[in-house]
Order: structure tokens, then sequence, then C-alpha cells
């Protein structure tokens, strides 16, 4: 039929140039809103390919029968073969089940024989942050996901200052020109002064149409990556020259049968203007610097760092479950399958970031931030603390677990922790207070290594949704091997060991058998040291005067 309307004239063959002109374009600047279509052909595409030949196979056989009764019978069993499939893979799991296998065999998993030890405690939890900083901006602004991540050495929660959502002129027209940067281990953040930081990015999350951070990001992808990558999690951090970037996470899709997400590298967005130049970019080729996972390592300031996507890590540590096996997660075994633990009233759910140190537990393991997880029995009255995964944030292939159930330690785990906590303060009104974010607090404490859960309070207003951030908020300490609950002082991180021996070294003692030296090194060597400075001060003396005689 076009060759038809070609040969008709030259007034014809203008318009199918000009019309095909139209098309390509259309087809190459609008990439990112049908990216998502070729990212479902992508991951479905073993699913769709089987069902197409069902059907074709089906119809074959529909038309060779001879009599109308088989023709019926070849019906329905085609259209049976394809429910049948259906169901089983999305119905009763088995899709799921099997992209997770994969992801099993993907990682490279490495149990270890010691816990690492936890430092750098955040005292804020997620939600607190982010109400504290909508305390701090404008009508027409909002903020985007707090993260936490390295700065300058430290940990820090940062977020953009964005135009918001309801308000599309400003989302237009308007740059980020505002970073939070806020310190995850004080227990009082300030949102003013030297936590404003001045920095200015044409590109962010909330913004509209080329300048969105999904777009502008799908924009730059190769037709490759159009079909095998997404964005994710956008990060604000620090590069190596100390200017402020724009990290954005991919997430990249590997395998024919049943494709499984893995980290797939992140892309940098410098700070910059909107302006026409960078608006024909944009429309382009997009906007952003492409460092695939292998080479992550080549730039200091994203490794030990917090770049991976959570959608990713949680389905790692939900792999876990294959720890003893393919058919171990069946109905008819669970003899150590595991599951995330999710608490209703915890708005953020694991993961949480954590900063490790493992020299001393793990030769090849770096000192830094980590996902980490808490694993449980599958079983929902099951709640013992049965596998920590310690899953590196910064991407690296290398995945870091210690089985506590094959040690037979018998702790509690995430789900037992809630009621502990109210138990151990009755006075609380615990219908406006939750406990929430129990994270790892990991001490070398009365000699031996002591995992802890530490968890912040957070209030919530009555009819809200959202915990309210405190200025200085109360935390608790779960003992998870004794089951008893420190209350300690957010604004005294250094005084922490000695409340936790204050109320619970005597049981430690007792129940361990451990020595006053075991209990209280530091102290002995104290007392050590007085009588050793005061037997030479009185040596001297006793000289002193003999020579003065």
């Amino acid at each position: 039929m076009l060759k038809r309307f070609w040969n008709r004239g030259t007034k014809q063959k203008i318009i199918l140039i000009i019309t095909g002109l139209i098309v390509f374009c259309a087809l190459f600047i609008l990439r990112d809103d049908y990216q998502p279509f070729l990212l479902f052909l992508r991951k479905y595409l073993f699913i769709l390919l089987l069902f197409i030949l069902i059907i074709y196979f089906g119809i074959r056989s529909f038309r060779k029968a001879a009599s109308a009764l088989k023709k019926v019978f070849r019906g329905i069993l085609t259209l049976a073969s394809i429910a049948l499939i259906y169901v089983m893979l999305w119905n009763v799991g088995m899709y799921d089940y099997m992209q997770t296998y994969n992801v099993f065999n993907d990682m490279n998993l490495q149990e270890i024989a010691k816990l690492p030890l936890s430092r750098n405690e955040r005292i804020q939890p997620y939600n607190n942050i982010k109400t504290m900083a909508y305390e701090s901006i404008s009508e027409t602004q909002e903020v985007s996901p707090p993260q936490l991540v390295r700065v300058d050495g430290r940990n820090q929660w940062t977020m953009a200052v964005q135009p918001s959502k309801e308000y599309s002129i400003q989302r237009i027209n308007d740059n980020i020109e505002e970073l939070f940067s806020v310190s995850s281990t004080s227990p009082s953040p300030r949102f003013a002064n030297e936590n404003r930081i001045s920095a200015t990015f044409s590109i962010g999350e909330s913004l509209a149409f080329s300048r969105n951070t999904y777009n502008a990001v799908v924009q730059r992808f190769n037709p490759w990556q159009l079909f095998n990558y997404e964005p994710h999690e956008a990060y604000y951090m620090k590069n190596d020259d100390g200017h402020w970037v724009q990290v954005v996470s991919l997430i990249r899709w590997k395998g024919f049968f049943f494709p499984y997400p893995t980290f797939g590298g992140v892309m940098v967005l410098e700070t910059g203007e909107h302006d026409f130049n960078d608006y024909v970019e944009r429309l382009l080729i997009g906007k952003g610097t492409f460092i695939a996972a292998e080479d992550v390592h080549k730039y200091p300031y994203l490794t030990r760092q917090n770049t991976l996507s959570e959608k990713v890590s949680r389905l790692q540590a939900k792999s876990m479950m294959f720890l003893a096996g393919f058919t171990d997660p069946l109905p008819w075994n669970k003899k150590t399958a595991v599951k995330i633990p999710d608490l209703i009233e915890d708005q953020n759910q694991q993961p949480f970031v954590t900063d490790f140190k493992f020299t001393g537990a793990v030769n090849d393991a770096y000192d830094g931030l980590y996902h980490w997880f808490g694993l449980e029995p599958i079983g929902n009255e099951r709640t013992s603390l049965s596998i920590s995964v310690f899953i590196p944030a910064d991407g690296s292939k290398k995945v870091y677990y210690y089985n506590h159930a094959n040690k037979k330690e018998g702790l509690a785990g995430v789900s037992a922790m809630p009621a502990k906590v109210m138990e151990s303060k009755k006075s609380y009104d615990w219908n406006v207070n939750k406990p929430v974010e129990f994270r790892p607090f990991i001490r070398d404490i009365a000699g031996k290594r002591r995992l802890f859960m530490l968890s912040t309070i957070a209030a919530k207003r009555e009819n809200s949704d959202q915990f309210d951030g405190g200025s200085t908020p109360d935390l608790a300490l779960v003992d998870v091997s004794y089951k008893d609950v420190v209350w300690i002082d957010a604004k005294h991180p250094s005084q922490w060991n000695e409340q936790i021996l204050a109320q619970l070294g005597e049981t430690w003692q007792d129940s361990e058998n451990l020595s006053d030296k075991d209990l209280y090194p530091n102290r002995l060597n104290i007392k050590t040291e007085i009588v050793k400075d005061s037997m030479t001060t009185q040596k001297d003396s006793i000289v002193k005067d003999t020579l003065t005689q």
C-alpha cells in the first residue's frame, strides 16, 4: 500500500517523507514514555512467547480437527493451558519463586563467623527526618526522599528542596536551588544555616517533562539499555572534586527465564541551570554520566557509599529462603526458610542503612554503609532472629550473612521487639507513641560481642498517618539474647556502654560466670594505675625525705 502511494507522484513522496520523519522523531524523543513497555517485554518475554506458542499450536490443531466435538475439545484445552500457566505463575506465585531463586544463584554469598561492630548510630528515624524537613520549607516546595549517604567522611541525611508536585508552573520553570544535609548521628538535627546547601540542579525528581530525573536518565540510555535498565532512587552527595552531584541508582534486569533485578551502576547528574542548550540536550540525548556496576570501584566517592536500590537488596535478602535448597521454602518443608519481617506500625521497613566496621571480623569486607536485614522464620508466630544479612550499600557483589539459628543463639527477632519496649515502659501512652526502626547495635561489652536492637520512640498525631519528629527522641536498646530493655540518653552516646553495664552487668555476670575483670576491664585498669601512681608518689616522697636528712 505504501509503495502504491509512493508511486502516485512527487506530492505523495513528500507526504510520506515528512510523515516518516515525524514518526521517527516521535519515537526518538518520546522514548522515555514508551520505555516501561520495552521493560515489560524484557521481563515477560519468555512468558509471552510461551503463550504465543500455545495459541499457535492450539489454533493449528483446532483447524486440523475433523469433527466439531474435537474442535471444541482442542479449543478448551488451549484456553485451559493458558489459564493453568497464568494461575501457576501469578496466583500460586511460581514466577516470583523462580525469580527469587535466580537472585539467590546470582549472589556471591559468604558466611561470617563473627558479627561486625556497628558505629555512627543514627538517632532519628527516616520519617522523623522527613517531617522535620517539611517543617523548614515553604508551601510551594517539597523535599525528595531522605537518603543516608557519606559526605566528607560523615554519615548525613541528604535531600533536595524541590518544587512541589501540586504547583505545575514551578515544576516547569524552576530549578532545584537548595539541598538539606543533616547529621544522622545528631539527636536534634538542624535544617538551617550550614545544613542548607546552595546547589543548582536543572534535573529533579519532582520536575516536569524532560527535567524529571526519570525522564532525563532514560533519554540517556542507548537502545540496549532501554530494554535492560531502569532508574530507581536518587541520592545527593559530593563527588571526588568536592562538588555536589545527583546520583541515580540503576537497576539492571538479567536472565531470559524469569528475569531478575541486579545493581546496574549509576547515572551521575551534575549541577547546572535550566536554559535552551540544556533543554535541547535533555530532549535529544538526555542527561547524566553512566558508570557501570563493574566500574563503580574506580570512583572513591561511590565506594563504601549508599547507592544500591532497596528494591534490589530486599529481593536479595528475600532469596536467603533458599539457603537450605530449592525446595526448602515449599509448604511441606520450611525447615530453615526465612522472611523479611515488616512491622505494620513502622512506616520505614527494612533494610536499615547502617555503618559497620568489619575490620577484625571479615578480612575482605570494607568498613562503611551496608543494607542490614534481620531475617526470621517464615511462620507468623515464629519471631526469632535467624539470619543477619549485610549487603554492601555501594553495590559490591559479595553479600555477607551471619547464621544465628545454626549457632543456636536463641535471639529475639525484630517482630518481637515492639512488645518488649512497650512492656518496659507501661507509663507511656502507646496509642500515640510507637517504637520504630529496630536496627542493629553491636558492641564489645563485658568480654563478648553483643547484639542489641536500637529503636527510636516516634510520636504520631491523632488522625495522622505520619510520625512527628521530636527534637530529642527517646531511645531504647533491647538485648536480643536476654530480652531486656535499656533506655539510653540520646544526647550522650559515649555513656551508652556504661548505662548498659549498669543495668545488665550483674545479670550477665551471674548468667555467664564472668569475673569483675571481664565485666569492668577499664575500671580495673584505672584502679591499677591509681595504685601504681600512689605507690610511686609515696616512694619518691621517702627518697626525698632521706636525701633531705
